[in-house]
């Protein structure tokens, strides 16, 4: 496997040898566990054309973490203002001498489109591109579900509020049905297409009714940057159908996983209490 483009390219036990390897990464670099030079004589590429705190901060650190160096690209201050295609921004870099691109773009399949262009030695890993995929991510979700439950096959997993719009959606999707769990979507009848069906999903629209037979509900945000307006009434709408909080929580399925793919907005899909309550794995999927 030279490249990380997508879950949906993926096999199941494709899938869970990466889980498995990265079970083995835990902790190093933090505390008293040391580094390590896996990496080492390696230099990653991270080129975000949109906006990230935890995706690019991880990325840089996972790299360093494992001994190689880094080199950190935005569109903000380079020469991408002047006209310089992502394609050529792209190469230019490669030019440099590097081994892997980590690249986030609001343009489905750009990670694809670096494939075709970079030499056959550039490794690319997908960060997120449009509302299309964020292997990553979905990756991350499905770890932190294994070990905090175990398992994941036999499990009931919530997607939660702005499917049509979310990449992590899409990849924790391809993901969980994979390896053998059942995927509930919910959210306002705007945000769910109902194609979403055909990737063996069931979907709903009311929570309330869901709750008691979901293991676990992944909150996504509601991806106001990518949405035309009018797709529900209002934020206060939206918070008393979909917003997790402290009632919901005494009507969910004991011992219910939290999780969100950040940044959350508090308030909205899940109210401050929940957020840093038992049941949540935010900050430990951060971890």
């Amino acid at each position: 496997m030279k490249h990380l483009l997508g879950l949906e390219e993926l096999s199941a036990a494709e899938i869970e040898r990466i889980l498995d390897a990265a079970a083995g990464y835990l902790g190093v670099g933090v505390g008293d566990v040391p580094k390590r030079d896996d990496l080492k004589g390696k230099v990653i590429a991270n080129l975000f054309y949109e906006p990230s705190t935890r995706t690019r901060v991880s990325f840089g650190l996972a790299a360093r973490r494992l001994g190689a160096d880094t080199l950190d690209f935005s569109p903000s201050g380079s020469s991408t203002a002047k006209g310089e295609t992502f394609i050529d921004t792209a190469k230019n870099i490669e030019a440099m001498g590097i081994d892997a691109v980590v690249v986030r773009h609001s343009s489905p399949g750009a990670p694809h489109l670096l494939v075709k262009y970079l030499l056959p030695h550039v490794r690319v890993v997908n960060a997120g591109d449009g509302a299309h995929e964020h292997p990553t991510q979905g990756l991350l979700d499905i770890f932190s579900i294994r070990r905090r439950l175990g398992k994941v096959a036999g499990l009931t997993v919530g997607l939660i509020g702005d499917i049509a719009h979310s990449r992590v959606a899409r990849s924790n999707i391809h993901g969980l049905v994979k390896l053998g769990a059942k995927v509930i979507v919910c959210g306002p009848t705007t945000l769910v297409p109902s194609e979403v069906a055909s990737l063996g999903v069931e979907i709903a629209h009311d929570l309330d009714a869901i709750l008691p037979r979901c293991d676990v509900l992944n909150l996504l945000r509601v991806q106001f940057e990518r949405q035309r307006s009018g797709l529900f009434p209002s934020i206060r709408e939206y918070r008393l159908l979909f917003g997790m909080n402290g009632e919901r929580m005494k009507r969910a399925k004991p011992g219910m996983l939290l999780l969100a793919p950040g940044p959350i907005n508090r308030g909205v899909e899940i109210s401050p209490d929940v957020a840093d309550g038992p049941n949540s794995a935010i900050l430990d999927q951060v971890s």
